[in-house]
């Protein structure tokens, strides 16, 4: 949910500020501007909830630790490159391919009732991804049409 939050916050403030300093209403790159800071907000968390992050994983993935600071990494420089043109379009084919990766391990959190905020398997269960296929979903078609569809 902070995420949804943080999205369409940044979204608001950004339509107002580009518009303000361009003096153009540009959907598309606040859109940018809004994905990007949800983004450093994730990756955030996965410096701040590690281990919550590394019970979202299935057994079976080695390195989780490295992992979960790889993909903050990614979420860093996948948002800065949202919001550079020449990398825009790369960045977002990157990123819808990155949520379509991060959905089996939010299906495993949720199957074991993790909390990754707590680090614990007292989660919200299943109910969870009521939610979060939704929110995942929105967020690639989010990055599609505000950094693919302008540039077809």
């Amino acid at each position: 949910m902070k995420p949804l939050v943080v999205l369409l916050v940044v979204f608001v403030l950004a339509v107002v500020a580009v518009q303000l300093i361009t003096q153009q209403f540009d959907l598309s790159l606040a859109a940018r501007i809004a994905m990007c800071a949800m983004l450093f907000f994730t990756a955030v968390g996965h410096f701040a909830f590690t281990k919550g992050m590394i019970l979202m994983m299935p057994s079976v993935i080695p390195f989780k630790k490295e992992l979960v600071y790889l993909t903050a990494v990614l979420e860093i420089l996948l948002g800065i490159g949202l919001l550079i043109p020449d990398f825009t379009v790369y960045a977002a084919w990157a990123l819808i391919a990155f949520f379509v990766l991060l959905l089996p391990a939010n299906i495993n959190a949720a199957i074991k009732h993790v909390d990754h905020e707590k680090g614990t398997y007292a989660g919200k269960g299943v109910s969870y991804l009521w939610f979060r296929v939704p929110l995942q979903l929105l967020f690639i078609g989010w990055t599609y049409f505000s950094s693919i569809k302008i540039w077809e």
